[in-house]
């Protein structure tokens, strides 16, 4: 009886955990033309799976940027994020493969065009309102390598 409450007890604790939002991930600075970006950086597999979950708003200068190890297609979706996001798939060098738009708590999918390694999520409407298009380079540390 004590192990089933203490299992159900560290299960709780784990849902409530779950639920709330990361907001302590180490940052870098990116730059999208003139534009300074507060990213934090999303780079273990629990970071990358939380992303912006749970998160009631963000500072419009803020985003999230995903780091893979690889370049793959990656795909992303909405669920549990309340937030309305906008998208960018990153090559290697910074530049933006495509960029798409995604509505708060839905499955659709949303992916690369071609295999990238880093993407980054602003609000929604973030790239259109700054004039940033597919093509366009972003810069800082993760791209200078």
């Amino acid at each position: 009886m004590k192990k089933s409450l203490a299992l159900a007890a560290l299960l709780l604790a784990a849902a409530v955990h779950a639920q709330e939002p990361q907001m302590n991930l180490p940052r870098v600075k990116l730059t999208a033309g003139m534009h300074v970006i507060d990213a934090q950086v999303a780079a273990t597999n629990e970071q990358r799976m939380t992303g912006l979950m749970h998160r009631k708003e963000m500072p419009q200068h803020e985003g999230m940027l995903f780091v893979f190890e690889y370049p793959a297609q990656q795909c992303f979706w909405m669920k549990n994020t309340l937030l309305p996001l906008s998208v960018a798939f990153v090559a290697d060098d910074g530049t933006i493969v495509n960029i798409d738009e995604m509505q708060p708590q839905t499955l659709d999918s949303h992916c690369s065009e071609k295999p990238v390694r880093y993407v980054l999520e602003m609000n929604k409407g973030w790239f259109s309102k700054k004039g940033i298009k597919a093509g366009a380079k972003l810069g800082g540390t993760p791209f200078t390598k």
